[in-house]
C-alpha cells in the first residue's frame, strides 16, 4: 500500500480525525513510510502513551477495517491463525458420501479464520493491529515471522495461503520481555513518549473545543507532574487525562481547586497504593501550586 500523498498532506489527515502528532515524536513519519515500504510497524512506549490508538486512526485515515489480535500468554496459532470447523465436517462425514475424500473436509468452507488469516485473505486493504506482543511466548513470536517477512502463512492441510492485498501491520509492546531481533528486522520501530505538555493540550481541545484553555492546561501540567514526581503503579493514560478534564467540563469547571481535585482522582489513580502515595508525598494543594510553578 503505497501513498500517492505527500507527508504533509498524511500529517494533516491524522489531523482531521483528532489525532495530533509533532514532529519530534515521529509518529506520522513512521506511518507514512511504513505504508510506502510496506512494512509492519513495532510500536514500543509505557502503558497509556497511545500506542494502539495509532492502529485505530490510521483504520480512518485509509477507510479500512481494523482486525486486532490481542496477545496474551498462551497465546497460539489456533486462535491467532485458523481453526477448522470440526462440527461441520463431523456431519460432512456422517452424511456418509461413498466419494467422499480427506481434502474435501480441508477447504476454505470448513476454515474459521482468525485474525492473522482474515487480513491475509481480506480483499481490501486491512489494519491489522497485533496488541501486545510481547505478552506471548518466544514460540509464538518465531510463527509470526512468515506472516510478517513474507505476508503469508502455511496451513498443513492446504498449503501456503499468501495475502491478496497485504494489510498494514502494527505490532505495540508495553516491553515486558525482550523481542527477538528477527522480529525486529521485520519491522520499521517507533518508540512513543508520554505526550508533552503543549501536545496534551491540543489533544484535550481537539476532543473537547469547549474546554476552557486554562482548565485544558492546569489538566495536562498537573497529569505531567504526577507522571514525572509520583512512582505510581500505573501512569495516568493519556485517555484518563481525556476522562479527568471531560469530567470537569461536565461539573462546568473552568479552573482547578483542591475540592475538585480530591473529588475526581479516581480518575487519574487507579489503585489505593497510588492514592495513599499522591495524598503522602503530594497532595491536592501542592500539586496545584505545582502546576502555576510556582
Amino acid at each position: 500500500m503505497k501513498l500517492d500523498i505527500s507527508l504533509d498532506q498524511f500529517e494533516e489527515e491524522l489531523t482531521k480525525q483528532g489525532y495530533i502528532t509533532e514532529k519530534e515524536d515521529r509518529i506520522a513519519l513512521t506511518a507514512y513510510l511504513a505504508a510506502q515500504l510496506e512494512k509492519p510497524i513495532l510500536v514500543a512506549g509505557p502503558p497509556g502513551v497511545g500506542k494502539t490508538e495509532i492502529a485505530k486512526v490510521l483504520s480512518q485515515v485509509f477507510s479500512a477495517p481494523l482486525i486486532r489480535l490481542q496477545c496474551y500468554e498462551g497465546l497460539d496459532e489456533n486462535k491467532a491463525l485458523y481453526e477448522w470447523n470440526y462440527q461441520r465436517q463431523l456431519l460432512r462425514i456422517q452424511m456418509k458420501e461413498e466419494s467422499l475424500k480427506e481434502e474435501d473436509l480441508f477447504g476454505l468452507d470448513y476454515l474459521l479464520p482468525r485474525p492473522l488469516l482474515q487480513g491475509l485473505m481480506s480483499d481490501e486493504l486491512t489494519i491489522l493491529l497485533i496488541d501486545e506482543i510481547d505478552k506471548t511466548d518466544a514460540e509464538f513470536e518465531a510463527f509470526l515471522l512468515e506472516v510478517l517477512g513474507e505476508f503469508q502463512v502455511t496451513i498443513p492441510e492446504m498449503g501456503t495461503v499468501r495475502a491478496r492485498k497485504r494489510p498494514f501491520v502494527i505490532l505495540t509492546t508495553n516491553g515486558e520481555r525482550e523481542l527477538s531481533d528477527a522480529l525486529k528486522r521485520r519491522c520499521i520501530f517507533l518508540y512513543v513518549n508520554p505526550p508533552t505538555v503543549e501536545k496534551e493540550v491540543r489533544i484535550l481541545r481537539a476532543k473537547y473545543p469547549e474546554l476552557p484553555d486554562k482548565l485544558a492546561f492546569q489538566v495536562a501540567k498537573a497529569v505531567s507532574i504526577l507522571r514525572e514526581k509520583l512512582a505510581l503503579q500505573k501512569i495516568p493514560s493519556i485517555a484518563e487525562t481525556m476522562d479527568w478534564a471531560k469530567a470537569l467540563l461536565v461539573m462546568g469547571k473552568t479552573d482547578l481547586d483542591p475540592t475538585w481535585v480530591d473529588a475526581t482522582l479516581n480518575l487519574l489513580l487507579k489503585s489505593k497504593e497510588d492514592l495513599e502515595l499522591f495524598y503522602r508525598e503530594m497532595g491536592a494543594e501542592r500539586l496545584l501550586w505545582e502546576t502555576k510553578g510556582m
